[in-house]
């Protein structure tokens, strides 16, 4: 009985949690091995990634400011090449780490949503890219920003490890941002949330963006926080109407199948409800004479 259970669950499409936490580590052990594969490439790319990096800190000394990133540890330059290194391969694996969690979550969808899944790598990954490259725009502007609280005769020394995660922090974060926008998309795709609940909400979603935005750049530098928090507010009004369109197609959609079976959704079935009053009232009659009595 025992055995015919189970080969019921996996026609069912179910797994014990036992498979579930099996089903995770495979995933985990897949994204680890793509991390590693992607480390190594990365370590190709360290100078020219590093290059891009320090263009700020160059930017700085062609305006005339002693600019100078410093190692204060024999080994962080070794240290500094594996954290670039290590970005690097975030970036190049993004579609297979955020594979494995489409894929670690598809068992539990039908054919239709893993459709939808599908798509949701293919905004992800480019969204992903593009928040990188927008933090990457606005850094220059907050190291200028941030460079102009130090006296213009004094040097300007930053270690660098501490700049470049910081730089690193910066990317991944709005990179992050980029994203969340589609996952609302897919959660509506799914049908866990709809259109009209999002945009409800919209008041909230920007502060959120405002504070995120705030939070990623310096205080002082209301210009970058425009840069950021624009886009991040416009992917989100284009994520609330591609669900506000979704769920108009999906309402029409059902209306008409509730037409071909002959049921009005628009208004209760009222024959139904007089049997139910009535049924109420004779129920109640027999209690009030016994009262009397």
């Amino acid at each position: 009985m025992a055995k015919e259970g189970r080969e019921t669950r996996n026609r069912q499409g179910r797994m014990s949690l036992g498979e579930h936490l099996v089903e995770l580590r495979k995933r985990l052990i897949i994204a680890a091995l793509g991390l590693v594969l992607g480390l190594v490439g990365g370590f190709f790319l360290v100078n020219p990634v590093w290059d891009l990096l320090r263009k700020p800190i160059n930017d700085l000394k062609l305006q005339g400011r002693e600019a100078v990133l410093t190692y204060s540890a024999i080994t962080e330059g070794f240290d500094l090449r594996i954290q670039i290194a290590l970005f690097i391969a975030v970036i190049i694996t993004a579609p297979i780490w955020l594979y494995q969690i489409w894929a670690f979550l598809a068992p539990g969808l039908t054919r239709k949503e893993k459709l939808y899944g599908v798509g949701f790598l293919g905004a992800a990954v480019p969204l992903f890219l593009a928040g990188i490259f927008a933090a990457w725009m606005v850094l220059p502007n907050i190291v200028r920003l941030m460079s102009t609280f130090q006296p213009s005769e004094d040097a300007f020394f930053l270690q660098a490890r501490l700049y470049v995660d910081f730089a690193v922090k910066l990317m991944l974060a709005v990179g992050v941002g980029f994203v969340m926008p589609v996952v609302l998309v897919m959660l509506n795709f799914v049908g866990i949330i709809r259109g009209k609940t999002i945009l409800k909400s919209w008041r909230v979603a920007i502060l959120i963006i405002v504070l995120f935005a705030a939070l990623t750049t310096p205080a002082a530098d209301l210009w970058s926080m425009f840069l950021l928090a624009a886009p991040m507010v416009l992917l989100y009004f284009i994520a609330v109407g591609i669900a506000l369109i979704h769920d108009r197609r999906l309402d029409k959609r059902r209306a008409k199948e509730f037409e071909e079976y002959g049921i009005d959704m628009s208004e209760p079935d009222l024959s139904e409800l007089d049997d139910e009053d009535s049924s109420a009232s004779q129920n109640t009659k027999p209690r009030k004479a016994s009262q009397d009595s």
